[in-house]
């Protein structure tokens, strides 16, 4: 049984300036995105820009936590923060959601290709290749604070998190996370989009490889204590990936149907 280390929220300090760990990881996921995305236009893999990587990259910055937030709001606490409307700017005290920083992203997405003349689902396919690698990193940020731990188990490498306060062992779920949602999905996704493909097709196969992985993993996460399981006894965040999985498929047949056309 394994114990979990118990790393300082706090990175590094410069002064009075503390660098958390978690806000450390989120500049990590956008400097591989922007990295990932300059080595794509150098190669020829998309029609943008450089200017329009550091544009998009931005907005998409605003889209994740403004969209991350609110869908914590809406889908996991709105009595709460109902009755409690100010901490829903509250973000230093936590409280984010893929799922609705995914909405964020995504509405941004749909400006940006308007007013740049993009098609959207082309946009679309540029950006799922750069996003895994920060999902990545986002989940390691849970793991060093200890949070969002998964459930009891017997395992060889169950974790004890001291912030659960049980002594349980339990999964290190985000670790596979980061190996599932993260790094697996990277590769899948970015071998995939190394060949020419339909427009559509790469955005299909990030969405549906995402909602698989997720669906899956948190069968070993804790479901939040606030909202347990759901019908079917599914979890939230499993209720959230089924569709995106059943859009990747949708989007995966309609792009191989337009093209066949």
């Amino acid at each position: 049984m394994l114990v979990h280390p118990q790393f300082s929220p706090i990175a590094f300090e410069i002064g009075p300036l503390a660098v958390r760990w978690y806000g450390l990881m989120y500049l990590v996921a956008f400097v591989l995105a922007w990295t990932l995305g300059r080595w794509r236009i150098r190669h020829g893999k998309t029609a943008l820009t450089q200017r329009d990587l550091d544009d998009l990259l931005f907005y998409c910055v605003l889209g994740v936590v403004a969209g991350g937030r609110l869908g914590y709001v809406l889908f996991y606490k709105p009595a709460y923060y109902l009755a409690h409307p100010l901490e829903i700017f509250a973000v230093w005290h936590g409280g984010m959601s893929f799922h609705g920083g995914l909405l964020g992203v995504l509405l941004v997405m749909a400006l940006f290709a308007r007013r740049r003349g993009f098609r959207f689902l082309e946009l679309g396919d540029f950006v799922a290749t750069l996003v895994p690698l920060g999902l990545a990193a986002g989940r390691m940020g849970n793991f060093i604070n200890g949070e969002l731990w998964g459930r009891a188990a017997s395992v060889p490498w169950a974790m004890v998190f001291p912030q659960a306060g049980d002594g349980v062992a339990r999964h290190p779920s985000q670790l596979y996370e980061v190996g599932l949602e993260g790094l697996a999905l990277f590769a899948i996704v970015w071998i995939f989009a190394s060949r020419p493909r339909p427009v559509g097709q790469v955005s299909a196969v990030f969405l549906a490889g995402y909602g698989v992985f997720r669906f899956l993993v948190e069968y070993t996460r804790e479901p939040d204590s606030f909202l347990g399981t759901l019908a079917g006894g599914l979890s939230m965040g499993q209720w959230l990936s089924l569709p995106m999985v059943l859009a990747g498929i949708a989007i995966f047949a309609w792009s191989r149907w337009r093209a066949a056309a």
